[in-house]
């Protein structure tokens, strides 16, 4: 049984004594005591080593005392896994040295065995509950198929990822055929994670606010519905579509318990277009940590206030930015578990 389990209950529509906290990019790279693996170890190694992964995992729950661990991986093990080679340079971001533009470089991509390509992840996962010892949820993860198509095709990351659309513009049907490919993968690949103990599931659409709302509906959604599908009956989705906030109503009616929102859209409208029941989680901009403590504790207390008592999950509207002193974290997450409430009411 878990000891904290407030994330769970909350994604279950439970009323709780008060409103969960964790952040996105929570294990990493803002805490001294991850530098120091930083240092040792390069990107990949440290993802694909299950003791690092999990005492990266760990940190922030040990430090900051968050109410959930997310597990330390990335999003571009999938594409590494279905056969493109991806490097991680640090401070620059990914770069896929060869990306996929036409039918020939498709063929180069497969449908993996999971097991065989991402077992490590399923052994970081079983460790890091190991280790955990049931004190808060562990969150696995993986990044919506768009998003995935975003990197495999531009082959570097992107402010508006101009040849990812184009490529789905004048080449949809292979487009739709790689987003299917990636759908397939992520779905086993969830579902190991699954198996191997992770309580929840996100999913990462950091790409999806570029597209409008009708190509958001027509290249995003119907694959994040898939996955959802296949994932709600044996455990529960938050969905983070980021800047996707027109679709909320959509992103609901996929069967997610939960639906990520960043800082653009206010708690309210929020309610307004995903409706009563969601769990919405957010929205505290990340480059407000950089705030004095003071004002930080004032901004959340506000936010919570906005947000109101129940359906809500309290997290960042993006990942914590890697300057972001670690005092200024646990203010963050100590002002939501100070937050009575009883006053929200």
């Amino acid at each position: 049984m878990l000891q904290n389990d407030l994330l769970l209950r909350v994604l279950l529509g439970e009323k709780t004594e008060r409103t969960p906290v964790w952040m996105m990019r929570q294990a990493g790279r803002y805490l001294p005591e991850y530098m120091v693996l930083r240092e040792k170890y390069d990107f990949f190694e440290r993802c694909q080593t299950p003791e690092l992964a999990a005492a990266i995992t760990l940190q922030p729950v040990d430090i900051i005392g968050v109410d959930a661990a997310i597990l330390f991986s990335d999003i571009l093990v999938v594409p590494q896994a279905m056969g493109l080679e991806v490097q991680l340079v640090e401070s620059k971001g990914p770069i896929l040295p060869n990306p996929i533009k036409s039918i020939t470089d498709l063929q180069r991509v497969r449908v993996p065995e999971v097991n065989e390509t991402l077992g490590y992840v399923f052994d970081a996962i079983k460790l890091i509950k190991q280790e955990l010892n049931e004190r808060v949820p562990l969150i696995g993860f993986a990044g919506a198929p768009w998003t995935l198509l975003c990197y495999m095709v531009q082959g570097k990351g992107s402010k508006t990822f101009d040849e990812a659309k184009a490529f789905c513009y004048t080449q949809p049907e292979l487009a739709h055929q790689l987003l299917q490919m990636i759908t397939d993968t992520t779905i086993a690949y969830l579902k190991g994670q699954v198996k191997a103990g992770a309580d929840v599931i996100q999913l990462f659409d950091s790409w999806g606010g570029l597209l409008s709302k009708d190509d958001f509906e027509t290249i995003s959604l119907p694959y994040i519905n898939q996955i959802v599908k296949a994932l709600k009956n044996e455990t529960l989705v938050i969905i983070f579509a980021k800047g996707a906030w027109y679709s909320l109503k959509e992103m609901a009616a996929t069967g997610a318990h939960g639906l990520g929102i960043d800082w653009c859209i206010t708690p309210q409208m929020a309610r307004q277009v995903a409706g009563s029941n969601i769990v919405l989680q957010g929205n505290f901009d990340p480059a407000k940590l950089l705030s004095p403590v003071t004002v930080i504790e004032k901004e959340v207390r506000n936010m919570l206030k906005n947000f109101g008592s129940h359906h809500h999950i309290a997290n960042l509207g993006h990942g914590i930015l890697p300057n972001v002193p670690v005092d200024h974290a646990k203010a963050f997450v100590n002002t939501v578990k100070e937050y009575s409430l009883v006053n929200a009411e």
